[in-house]
């Protein structure tokens, strides 16, 4: 059904890094795997520079050289062991993550919004099919944020972000306790998400 919420995995994201790869060079990854090997590099920085001089850059090297020289660890957890991961040390959190996904959850029941949650190792992401609308990240002991891909005044609980330029997050909602993820706060998440659609 259109609004059932879906949990993107990292695994989704090195398909689309190895697509990429495809497009730009028209050769998959174990073509290049078998290039990059007969080239006998010695380090990683070796390997990157002989990727970009053969014109592989940015996203598209990533499923190289992670077979090269082995996968982020947090590649290997699935969405609860990222989540405990980034409350473990602030357990008291923990329920403004949840009831931040619940909310979220809700929407896709009553067919809302048609949001996409990816998790990281240090945030969790909302997404429109579009692209990423917000970000909830455990910023201290005692505070979540939700940057937010937003342009509209900081006003009411909507903060200013002070961020480098052509950062699209501009804008934050800091939450302390569960009462903070409350119907403000859902117009707030949707007027970003119909922004991002």
């Amino acid at each position: 059904m259109p609004g059932e919420p879906q949990f993107k995995t990292w695994q989704e994201m090195l398909e689309h890094n190895r697509g990429l790869l495809l497009r730009r060079t028209g050769h998959d990854v174990a073509w290049w795997l078998a290039e990059a090997r007969a080239q006998a590099s010695a380090s990683e920085a070796d390997t990157r520079r002989w990727l970009v001089e053969n014109g592989v850059s940015g996203y598209a090297q990533n499923p190289i050289m992670w077979e090269l020289y082995g996968y982020p660890d947090f590649f290997l957890k699935d969405a609860v062991e990222l989540l405990d991961g980034q409350y473990a040390d602030r357990p008291a959190l923990r329920p403004i993550a949840d009831a931040v996904i619940a909310l979220t959850l809700a929407w896709a029941e009553d067919g809302t919004a048609n949001t996409q949650i990816q998790l990281r190792k240090t945030y969790f992401s909302l997404t429109t099919p579009r692209r990423k609308f917000a970000q909830v990240t455990p910023v201290s002991k005692s505070a979540v944020d939700i940057f937010l891909r937003l342009d509209a005044p900081a006003v009411g609980r909507l903060e200013i972000v002070k961020v480098r330029a052509g950062d699209p997050f501009q804008r934050k909602v800091r939450l302390r306790e569960v009462g903070d993820v409350d119907a403000s706060l859902a117009e707030i998440l949707l007027r970003a998400y119909a922004a991002n659609s």
